[in-house]
């Protein structure tokens, strides 16, 4: 504990991270944190893709911060998600990896954190860092054998949700076909399905908007039909038109584009080209779905005349899933979903904030989600209400153009595979341990040279940086922070 508190305060220090009140850097801007499911860094028009239609997006980046070398904490969901609400890496929360643990009650979140200075919080679309109820069967973990991992937003000071324990199809969420075959892509198949037309056999997929305790949309109500990514911004708008005279946090976690790929009719056909597969259609028609959801929210916010001063983030929160010629491009980069390697965890990433930040402004400084917690903080002026570590840093220097490099390391740990990044230097390990390597991401971004025989020193020193906080990580986990 001792060890964790004196990194964190050197560092915070050196970033110019101190949270207090007198520091808030504006007057209480709005806060909208998106986040997608499975998007590749190579998915988006932004970082050069052309093979998806992101128009919304790339204006977005267009008019704020691109973050080039982003990173999700993990590479699965649940892990990430809890990185993002409180700036630590997620074994010190509770959640190890997709559906194994819950966010334990006595971390402190983003929506603990904002409520404090009167904001509204808002959680809209995937959970996934608990479950939601103990007495409703659902399709993952939640209902009366899940009780040990219950942990819904409204535990968490959200006042208004609208949420899903896991993953739903990305088009008419609550439903599955009966029947069909693969080779029309029509039977309910892990990867996804064509849209089901309005005569076809249907049963229910399994899962559930969550509203409150003990409160569900009916999952055969006519309101749940449709493009999933409008739903949930659809909910989200509700939530910022009832609150734009106040500060909000709403966060916003799209399903898409996590399997099973579902699209409407009209966004699949307009990727027929004679070579995509209807599996590529879909993954595609459901990422330029969500895309026009952000543009939804864009417009609305301008609309209301409260754009200028409301942050929005977007990312990702792994790499693509599946293997190497499936929907999903991870760029340039080595590794997928469930890899430490750069493909699996660097995702796109932008921050857009008209008041604060330059039109077309762009970082390659290593970033990630445990960032948006200080950073958010120390917007606001909140307090950390104990000496707990955190594993992020304040992005306020690199958002004002004084911060070009990562004032601390940062470091990944899960299911046994390992990561240190310091500057433009990675250790790496593979999970059931062996040996370390080492890559120089300036030089090669693919990971394909180990220089561990040439630079030995140097890994060693990364890899003894990397045990020290592992150790301060496994503290947390043991309950040394409460």
């Amino acid at each position: 504990m001792k060890f964790s508190r004196l990194i964190f305060l050197y560092f915070a220090f050196s970033a110019g991270v101190v949270f207090s009140l007198a520091q808030a850097d504006t007057d209480k801007p709005n806060f909208v944190i998106i986040m997608c499911d499975d998007l590749g860094w190579g998915d988006v028009g932004f970082n050069g893709a052309t093979h998806i239609r992101t128009p919304y997006l790339d204006e977005m980046a267009a008019n704020g911060l691109k973050l080039t070398r982003f990173y999700a904490q993990a590479p699965v969901c649940s892990p990430t998600r809890a990185s993002v609400v409180t700036g630590r890496h997620h074994d010190r929360t509770g959640v190890y990896t997709a559906n194994q643990g819950h966010l334990r009650d006595e971390e402190y979140t983003l929506y603990e954190a904002l409520k404090s200075k009167g904001y509204a919080t808002g959680h809209f679309g995937k959970w996934h860092m608990g479950t939601l109820t103990t007495t409703v069967e659902e399709g993952n973990r939640g209902g009366p054998g899940g009780k040990e991992n219950f942990s819904p937003p409204w535990s968490h000071e959200v006042d208004t949700t609208f949420a899903t324990e896991a993953k739903t199809p990305t088009y008419d969420a609550m439903w599955k076909p009966v029947g069909g075959d693969a080779k029309s892509f029509t039977n309910a198949s892990r990867q996804g399905w064509n849209f089901i037309p309005a005569n076809a056999q249907k049963e229910v997929y399994g899962t559930h908007y969550w509203t409150g305790q003990d409160e569900m949309v009916d999952p055969k109500a006519d309101e749940l039909l449709g493009d999933d990514s409008k739903l949930i911004m659809d909910r989200a708008l509700e939530f910022i038109s009832e609150n734009q005279e106040n500060p909000f946090l709403a966060i916003v976690w799209f399903h898409a584009p996590h399997l099973p790929v579902v699209a409407s009719e009209e966004d699949a056909n307009s990727y027929e080209d004679g070579k995509n597969s209807d599996f590529q259609k879909n993954y595609n028609g459901c990422v330029t779905a969500l895309d026009r959801a952000v543009g939804n929210l864009r417009t609305q916010l301008r609309e209301q005349g409260i754009a200028e001063n409301t942050v929005i983030t977007f990312c990702s929160d792994n790499g693509p899933e599946g293997k190497d010629g499936d929907p999903g491009l991870q760029g340039q980069f080595r590794g997928r979903k469930r890899s430490l390697y750069e493909g699996g965890v660097r995702v796109p990433s932008l921050i857009e904030w008209p008041a604060k930040i330059e039109p077309g402004s762009t970082s390659g400084m290593a970033t990630c989600t445990v960032d948006y917690f200080p950073t958010i903080l120390e917007i606001v002026g909140v307090e950390m209400p104990d000496d707990r570590p955190l594993d992020g840093v304040s992005l306020m220097p690199l958002i004002h153009g004084k911060m070009k490099k990562r004032p601390m390391p940062l470091g990944f740990h899960h299911k046994g595979q390992a990561a240190w990044h310091d500057g433009m230097m990675k250790a790496y390990r593979k999970g059931g341990g062996g040996s370390w390597k080492l890559y120089d991401l300036s030089s090669d971004p693919g990971e394909t040279t180990d220089l561990a025989a040439k630079n030995p020193e140097r890994l060693q020193s990364m890899v003894e940086a990397w045990t020290r906080w592992k150790a301060s990580v496994d503290a947390s986990d043991s309950g040394a922070d409460y």
